[in-house]
């Protein structure tokens, strides 16, 4: 497999008492390692932010992929996120299992490459954020 993951990717992920929840990752990968950054709604009751950013630094071997979501800033119930998936042969899907550290949390994600380019998407969501 030597397809890049460098891209856009539409994920979701399925959360126990909350059900299924969106988020938008932007990856690139050099050399195996793994960088980027995600954009997901707060789904904590009374969260005083809509929307949480947060970084991802892992790796890719072959099919199998691993990274750590840190979220930016930590808080109102978040902090880091362990995912282990597997990249189907087209790259264009990551399927696996998220892990909340140190809890039994956990669940299942997925992962599907944007057919629009980054460029394309950046401008879709500035143009979604309100007039200043």
């Amino acid at each position: 497999m030597t397809d890049s993951l460098t891209g856009v990717w539409d994920g979701t992920f399925v959360q126990q008492q909350v059900g299924m929840v969106t988020f938008l990752a932007t990856l690139i990968e050099t050399g195996g390692a793994l960088t980027g950054n995600v954009t997901e709604p707060c789904t904590v009751p009374g969260c005083p932010i809509s929307t949480h950013n947060a970084s991802i630094a892992g790796h890719r071997s072959g099919s199998t992929v691993s990274f750590v979501k840190r979220y930016e800033p930590p808080g109102h119930g978040y902090a880091t996120v362990s995912y282990e998936g597997t990249v189907n042969a087209e790259a264009t899907e990551i399927d696996g299992r998220w892990k909340l550290p140190g809890t039994a949390a956990s669940g299942t994600f997925l992962m599907v490459r944007s057919s629009k380019p980054a460029e394309a998407v950046a401008t879709e969501e500035r143009a979604k954020e309100p007039a200043r």
